[in-house]
Parts: C-alpha cells; structure tokens; sequence
C-alpha cells in the first residue's frame, strides 16, 4: 500500500523556519522524483519545489528560490523541504508527490500524494 505522510507543518511567525518531512512507503521511493506542492485557500494548487530520484536535479517555484530548500534520504524514504525567511503568503497546505524518475511541473503528472500539512505564517 502506497503512503505519503507528510509532517511539520505549523503556525510560525514571519520570518521564522519550518521542515517539512514525508514519509514514503509502499513503491521504490529511490526511483521516483518527489515534489511539494502548496494549495493557499481559493487558489489552485501548485508546485513549490521538485527533486529528481537522485537528487541531481532541483527545480524551485520563482517565489521560493533562495528562501526553501529540497532534499532528499533514499535511505530513509523520505523527502524534506527545508522553509526559512517564511511569509504570509506562504500559507497553504503543502502536499508531497511522487512520480517516477523525472522531475514534473503540473500536478496531473504526479502519481502519488499525500494528505498534506497546514503551514501558516502569522505577520
């Protein structure tokens, strides 16, 4: 049974840091890219940052770049997304995603998900 559990999300104030986890289970987590992706209330959801199965290649939404980080443990199945010099509209609930190997941009290309973890970021 395939799994994504997402965790660490959070109230926090503007300017502070979270980490998110998610926890893979149930398919070869070391071949498949994961995503995060980030739904604010009213809005479509969208993808945040992006890491192939290896690690070699990133991809980071123009709104986050310099301020979110993305990793990954292949040991431990799970993908982080480190989140510093956080803003009010980073609030959404953020969601990780697996699709095999390549990194996608559009959520229709993504197999699995998570239920997602509330951030808030208070001004």
């Amino acid at each position: 049974q395939v799994q994504l559990v997402e965790s660490g999300g959070g109230l926090v104030q503007a300017g502070g840091s979270l980490r998110l986890s998610c926890a893979a289970s149930g398919f070869d987590f070391s071949s498949y890219a994961m995503a995060w992706f980030r739904q604010a209330p009213g809005k479509e959801r969208v993808v945040v940052a992006a890491i192939n199965w290896s690690a070699g290649s990133l991809f980071y939404a123009d709104s986050v770049k310099g301020r979110f980080t993305i990793y990954r443990d292949n040991g431990k199945n799970t993908v982080y997304l480190e989140m510093n010099s956080l803003k009010p509209e980073d609030t959404a609930v953020y969601y990780c995603a697996a699709r095999l190997t390549h990194i996608g941009g559009r959520e229709n290309e993504y197999l699995y998900w998570g239920q997602g973890t509330q951030v808030t970021v208070s001004s």
